[in-house]
């Protein structure tokens, strides 16, 4: 056995470094979704995000959008605190029966115009949760939705692009 665990400690971990993201296309595509927000808002875009019942694989993509690498905050994608400052409702997770009455607080607190983003595969249908006894089903189940981003999880720029989506469409 000892063989065996010093052979592993000695020849370390077996997976490859994640390639790094392209910091001009992540600039240019954040850069892209601030001025379409400005032309439609005529201000950044203001985002909460509500977590409706997930496994916490698509938050960490969300906060993941505000950590060093991404840094949203400089292209003025701020994330509030309350819905009644929010233009867009980022709901992950599918909806579960306890968080069903708080989804639809949020949404009828949010000032309209208002956009609904259902990130990730569980928020789309229920995903891995469907037919659940806990489970309401997807989010538009519950409230009307814009956008699905659908991925287990989606990553960053994929949410970045599914913002830029949602703002051309409704422009």
């Amino acid at each position: 056995m000892w063989k065996l665990v010093t052979k592993y400690l000695l020849r370390g971990p077996l997976t490859r470094p994640a390639p790094k993201p392209s910091d001009a296309a992540l600039a240019e595509l954040a850069n892209r979704v601030n001025k379409v927000a400005k032309a439609k808002l005529g201000r950044s875009l203001s985002v909460r995000e509500v977590d409706a019942g997930s496994c916490n694989g698509c938050e960490l993509e969300v906060h993941a959008m505000n950590n060093v690498i991404y840094d949203l905050e400089r292209f003025g994608i701020h994330f509030v605190a309350s819905p009644r400052h929010a233009d867009v409702l980022l709901v992950t997770g599918p909806v579960t029966t306890n968080m069903k009455e708080g989804l639809v607080r949020t949404y009828n607190a949010t000032p309209d115009p208002k956009w609904v983003v259902a990130v990730g595969d569980c928020a789309f249908n229920g995903g891995c949760f469907a037919g659940s006894y806990a489970i309401v089903g997807g989010v538009s189940d519950v409230v009307p939705v814009d956008l699905h981003i659908k991925g287990c999880p989606p990553t960053p720029t994929q949410l970045l692009e599914g913002f830029l989506a949602l703002l051309e469409a409704n422009t």
